[in-house]
């Protein structure tokens, strides 16, 4: 058997990850970041679970400090990219750059074969050969948050819940008498503290601005309160009065304007993404498959065409609110073929 460490959230997926590596037979080591500074987030509070976990598994426990490591990897990168204009998405930041990096080189210099997490998804194949497939649950499906930034990664990553649906890893939490069995889940973002996105964003950009909300041809239409208050797609609260529904097309930090548009405005029918990561070997210059451009929703067909280390998508219907910044993921059936960051986003195919 493997020795296998899991990065412990305190949270019921990475417990229940953890009890199903015990049963096997694994020798299990949990670990827990230590990310954010406790009066701003539940770090200790889910700190102290972690630990209540690994003693309720008999398993060694360890808190790392990953401040500064996460500062760099996730909240700076999270930051810059809004104040751009773009929408990035810390969880892809955090697993890559946080977990499959800085805690893969830690978990590998205890001696241990591999890193586990609560992730439903699964890695299947050998060494070498690794292929990264949806979770079989579609309801929590994680595999668009796991692209990692090489594909040898996966020889070192374990997701012991991709075969299982949430509903049975909480009946399984509830049977072992795991201390978290009926603990919520998280849905923000760990580093956001209860003022929200725009108080965060506003401690670290200053003082959002107001400004103009115009059209697509510069029409003002109005103000908007600041900038970091909207997403692309967004509908609701603009405060406009229109003989039809808008929708926010973009964010302009240059010019401190938020454009707006009817829902075709905001609808997609290709995209160009930067900094592609393959996990399928083979791939020709322009194939055909599905891609998903936000982690809710399915994954739309689409083609894809390969050049100077860009990516060129046209999808087979237009998409909605494709944000730059976010990830595009690509699949063949359940089978992640690769992933990379979108940079624009284009109506005309």
């Amino acid at each position: 058997m493997s020795r296998i460490a899991v990065a412990l959230s305190g949270g019921v997926d990475s417990s229940v990850a953890a009890a199903l590596l015990c049963e096997a037979g694994h020798e299990v080591i949990g670990l827990t970041l230590k990310v954010w500074d406790s009066s701003r987030c539940c770090s200790l509070d889910d700190a102290e679970d972690a630990r209540r976990v690994a003693w309720h598994l008999g398993i060694r426990f360890y808190v790392l400090n990953a401040a500064a490591p996460f500062e760099a990897a996730v909240v700076g990168p999270f930051v810059g990219e809004y104040g751009a204009g773009r929408t990035p998405n810390p969880c892809i930041l955090c697993n890559r750059r946080l977990k499959f990096r800085w805690l893969l080189d830690r978990v590998r210099a205890l001696g241990c074969d591999a890193l586990a997490t609560g992730h439903y998804a699964r890695v299947e194949g050998d060494p070498g050969q690794r292929v990264l497939r949806k979770g079989i649950d579609p309801a929590k499906d994680q595999s668009y948050f796991l692209v990692p930034e090489r594909p040898d990664i996966l020889d070192h990553l374990v997701f012991p819940l991709g075969g299982r649906t949430k509903p049975e890893v909480r009946a399984e939490a509830e049977r072992r008498g795991l201390p978290v069995a009926r603990k919520a889940e998280s849905q923000d973002a760990c580093f956001v503290p209860e003022g929200g996105l725009a108080a965060f964003l506003a401690e670290r950009l200053g003082p959002d601005r107001p400004g103009e909300i115009v059209d697509r041809a510069g029409r003002r239409l109005g103000w908007h309160a600041g900038l970091n208050a909207y997403t692309v797609g967004q509908r609701k609260g603009l405060g406009l009065a229109a003989p039809e529904p808008l929708y926010v097309v973009a964010r302009e930090p240059q010019g401190n304007r938020l454009v707006v548009g009817p829902r075709e405005a905001a609808m997609a029918s290709a995209l160009t993404a930067e900094d592609p990561v393959w996990l399928a070997h083979g791939l020709p210059e322009r194939f055909d498959c599905a891609a998903k451009i936000r982690s809710t929703g399915r994954a739309a067909p689409c083609n894809v065409a390969v050049a100077e280390g860009r990516v060129h998508v046209r999808f087979a219907e237009p998409q909605f609110g494709v944000a730059p910044g976010q990830m595009v993921v690509f699949y063949d059936g359940d089978r992640v073929l690769g992933g990379a960051w979108i940079g624009e986003a284009r109506g005309d195919g």
